[in-house]
């Protein structure tokens, strides 16, 4: 006899599965940021690999749970109904716990990668592990030098050329004496900045739908557990009392009836 609620369950079910394509999603999106940031030049962007494994590992946990919670609603196992729940629990903590304080350090994100890129100018004087990532960097994303052209001094490098001379791209410079040099108008640290940013900002969706997805796989499954544990009982007949009753006839009456 089933326990459960059959509407219940099937809600709960949906519920899952839905929670597994957010886990597949969130799989997808990280493999998209992953070759996005690569393919302009955001390898060297410091946090990035911790960042893509997070992601990675909580879409797969994420599918994993979604998985053990809808086999246990299906089969109406407590077991596993009672690890669903305990992972939701776990789970909602973990992304409240590491989201608000996510939200609080985005806003100083740009600060703190000004303050570090400031101490790598001039950037031809920097080390040449420095210099190479600039360049890539300058490549990538068409720009030169972290703020400014004038970050590189007296030895802009070719990367800072412009190719294609458009007025949007390219500005002409005085390079050294009598010398003009077209080379990329926009600076690398705003481009930075703004793949940081949105590589955070993806990462604080992920948390926070978590968190809400979370709260109610808990209290689903704690329904179910409940119903699980008293289930429901046979409904009582209601009958009439006595006192509510046509009494029947006496015997005393019977025998004293009036003949015709």
């Amino acid at each position: 006899m089933a326990q459960i609620n059959s509407c219940l369950k099937r809600v709960f079910i949906v519920f899952n599965i839905f929670f597994a394509v957010v886990g597949a999603v969130i799989l997808g999106l990280t493999l998209l940021s992953q070759v996005v940031i690569s393919s302009h030049g955001g390898d060297q962007v410091e946090g990035r690999t911790a960042g893509l494994i997070i992601l990675y590992i909580m879409g797969s946990v994420t599918m994993v749970i979604a998985i053990l919670g809808a086999y246990g609603a299906h089969k109406e196992n407590r077991v596993c109904l009672i690890v669903f729940l305990v992972c939701m629990v776990i789970g909602s903590l973990i992304t409240l716990r590491t989201g608000i304080p996510a939200v609080i350090a985005r806003s100083q994100i740009e600060g703190l990668l000004r303050e570090k890129f400031s101490e790598l100018v001039p950037l031809d004087k920097a080390p040449s592990d420095v210099r190479d990532m600039a360049d890539e960097l300058q490549k990538e994303l068409h720009c030169c030098g972290l703020f400014s052209y004038k970050d590189w001094e007296e030895e802009i490098p070719d990367s800072c050329v412009c190719r294609d001379d458009t007025e949007s791209e390219c500005q002409q410079i005085n390079y050294r004496i009598l010398m003009s040099q077209s080379i990329y108008s926009k600076p690398c640290f705003p481009i930075i900045v703004y793949f940081v940013l949105l590589f955070a900002d993806i990462m604080l969706g992920v948390i926070f739908s978590l968190a809400v997805l979370a709260i109610l796989g808990v209290t689903l499954s704690s329904i179910m557990l409940h119903q699980m544990r008293y289930p429901a009982r046979a409904h009582a007949v209601l009958t009439l009392p006595a006192i509510f009753t046509t009494a029947p006839p006496k015997y005393q009456e019977l025998q004293s009836a009036p003949l015709y």
